[in-house]
Protein backbone atom coordinates (compact mmCIF):
# COMPACT_ATOMS: atom_id res chain seq x y z
CA UNK A 1 0.00 0.00 0.00
CA UNK A 2 2.27 3.31 -0.96
CA UNK A 3 1.24 6.71 0.00
CA UNK A 4 -0.85 6.01 3.07
CA UNK A 5 -0.98 8.41 5.36
CA UNK A 6 0.57 6.77 8.67
CA UNK A 7 3.23 7.32 11.46
CA UNK A 8 5.37 5.18 13.64
CA UNK A 9 6.46 7.64 16.07
CA UNK A 10 10.02 6.52 18.08
CA UNK A 11 9.95 7.96 22.12
CA UNK A 12 12.66 6.39 24.85
CA UNK A 13 11.19 6.54 28.84
CA UNK A 14 12.80 6.11 32.09
CA UNK A 15 11.52 2.94 32.71
CA UNK A 16 8.77 0.48 31.99
CA UNK A 17 5.59 1.20 34.57
CA UNK A 18 6.33 5.06 32.92
CA UNK A 19 6.38 3.61 29.07
CA UNK A 20 3.15 1.78 30.17
CA UNK A 21 1.62 4.90 31.81
CA UNK A 22 1.96 7.00 28.71
CA UNK A 23 1.07 4.33 26.53
CA UNK A 24 -2.35 3.85 28.01
CA UNK A 25 -3.15 7.53 27.72
CA UNK A 26 -2.22 7.70 24.42
CA UNK A 27 -4.55 4.72 23.69
CA UNK A 28 -6.80 6.50 25.61
CA UNK A 29 -6.79 9.58 24.16
CA UNK A 30 -7.07 7.84 20.52
CA UNK A 31 -3.85 9.48 19.39
CA UNK A 32 -2.11 6.33 18.92
CA UNK A 33 -3.69 2.79 17.80
CA UNK A 34 -0.88 0.54 19.13
CA UNK A 35 2.41 0.97 21.49
CA UNK A 36 4.93 -1.29 21.71
CA UNK A 37 7.10 -1.47 24.75
CA UNK A 38 10.95 -2.67 24.43
CA UNK A 39 12.21 -2.60 27.75
CA UNK A 40 15.96 -3.30 28.94
CA UNK A 41 17.24 -0.95 25.70
CA UNK A 42 20.68 1.08 27.34
CA UNK A 43 20.82 4.05 25.70
CA UNK A 44 24.57 5.73 24.91
CA UNK A 45 24.17 9.76 24.52
CA UNK A 46 25.48 13.25 25.11
CA UNK A 47 23.48 15.69 27.45
CA UNK A 48 24.12 18.97 28.96
CA UNK A 49 28.13 18.36 27.41
CA UNK A 50 28.55 15.31 29.06
CA UNK A 51 28.52 11.65 27.59
CA UNK A 52 25.65 9.33 29.41
CA UNK A 53 24.72 5.60 29.52
CA UNK A 54 20.88 5.05 30.33
CA UNK A 55 18.72 1.84 30.65
CA UNK A 56 15.76 2.92 28.81
CA UNK A 57 12.64 1.75 27.73
CA UNK A 58 11.50 2.13 23.76
CA UNK A 59 7.69 2.55 23.17
CA UNK A 60 7.05 2.11 18.98
CA UNK A 61 4.04 3.82 18.51
CA UNK A 62 1.37 3.46 15.49
CA UNK A 63 -0.50 6.49 14.23
CA UNK A 64 -1.99 7.99 11.36
CA UNK A 65 -0.85 11.91 9.99
CA UNK A 66 -4.18 13.67 11.43
CA UNK A 67 -3.76 12.71 15.01
CA UNK A 68 0.46 13.05 14.76
CA UNK A 69 0.34 16.88 16.27
CA UNK A 70 -2.35 16.04 18.58
CA UNK A 71 0.31 12.34 19.73
CA UNK A 72 3.21 14.86 19.97
CA UNK A 73 1.81 17.09 22.14
CA UNK A 74 0.42 14.67 24.62
CA UNK A 75 3.78 13.03 24.83
CA UNK A 76 5.48 16.26 25.96
CA UNK A 77 2.72 16.65 28.01
CA UNK A 78 2.66 13.50 29.69
CA UNK A 79 6.68 12.35 29.39
CA UNK A 80 9.07 13.43 32.12
CA UNK A 81 12.30 14.25 30.39
CA UNK A 82 13.00 17.62 29.95
CA UNK A 83 13.19 16.88 26.51
CA UNK A 84 11.57 13.66 25.22
CA UNK A 85 12.71 11.92 21.92
CA UNK A 86 9.78 12.35 19.45
CA UNK A 87 11.02 10.84 16.15
CA UNK A 88 8.14 9.83 13.44
CA UNK A 89 8.79 7.83 10.31
CA UNK A 90 6.41 8.17 8.03
CA UNK A 91 5.28 5.00 6.65
CA UNK A 92 5.29 4.34 3.00
CA UNK A 93 4.26 0.78 2.86
CA UNK A 94 2.83 -1.90 5.55
CA UNK A 95 0.01 -4.46 4.91
CA UNK A 96 -3.48 -2.96 3.93
CA UNK A 97 -5.06 -4.91 6.58
CA UNK A 98 -3.17 -3.59 9.68
CA UNK A 99 -3.10 0.11 7.91
CA UNK A 100 -6.68 -0.33 7.63
CA UNK A 101 -6.83 -1.36 11.79
CA UNK A 102 -4.78 1.43 12.64
CA UNK A 103 -7.63 3.92 10.84
CA UNK A 104 -10.56 2.21 12.37
CA UNK A 105 -8.58 1.42 15.96
CA UNK A 106 -8.40 5.77 16.18
CA UNK A 107 -11.85 6.70 14.91
CA UNK A 108 -14.11 4.63 16.68
CA UNK A 109 -16.38 6.21 18.90
CA UNK A 110 -16.39 3.45 21.93
CA UNK A 111 -15.48 4.74 25.08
Amino acid sequence: MSGVPYKLVLSTCSDLPTAQQIATELISRRVAACVNLLPEMTSVYRWQGKIQTDSEVLMLIKTDDSRYPALEDALRELHPYELPEIVAVTLDNGSAGYLRWITTTLEENIP
